[in-house]
């Protein structure tokens, strides 16, 4: 998705507790680039980038010189900003229709052990999951 909008994602190392960042970038096509922190586990950094992507299509007046995101999602935006950059990743990395089937396939009810399966099957971490389930 990333490379469709012209943003380019490059794997960095990034400062203890900063999960990834947005900001201008004169060598991609849009103009913006995001770094993931490469350290962090595979399924978090598609998260990451989910929401650098998030931020990207919703705040781009805001990004200025550069978006900061934690691990607790926390970045220079307001916490209001944040929580629609979450849920646009979610929507985007777990779509709602497509995890209500995944869900329907295995019984219909959502439990800790099927968030796990669905996790697994949309790349995704068990914690992502379980919150999109409204488990966590």
């Amino acid at each position: 998705m990333a490379r469709a909008l012209g943003v380019e994602v490059k794997s960095a190392t990034l400062r203890p507790r900063i999960s990834g960042q947005i900001q201008r970038s004169d060598s991609s096509q849009s103009g913006y680039r995001i770094r993931v922190n490469r350290h962090e586990a595979p399924t978090r950094q598609r998260f990451t980038i989910a929401h650098e992507i998030a931020h990207f299509l919703l705040h781009r007046d805001y990004i200025g010189d550069g978006i900061e995101d934690s691990i607790l999602y926390r970045s220079t935006l307001s916490d209001k900003r944040e929580a629609e950059a979450n849920r646009l990743a979610a929507e985007l990395l777990m779509p709602k229709d497509s995890v209500i089937q995944a869900l329907r396939v295995r019984g219909g009810r959502a439990t800790p052990r099927i968030a796990v399966e669905i996790a697994q099957d949309f790349n995704v971490s068990e914690a992502a999951m379980s919150i999109r389930l409204g488990l966590g």
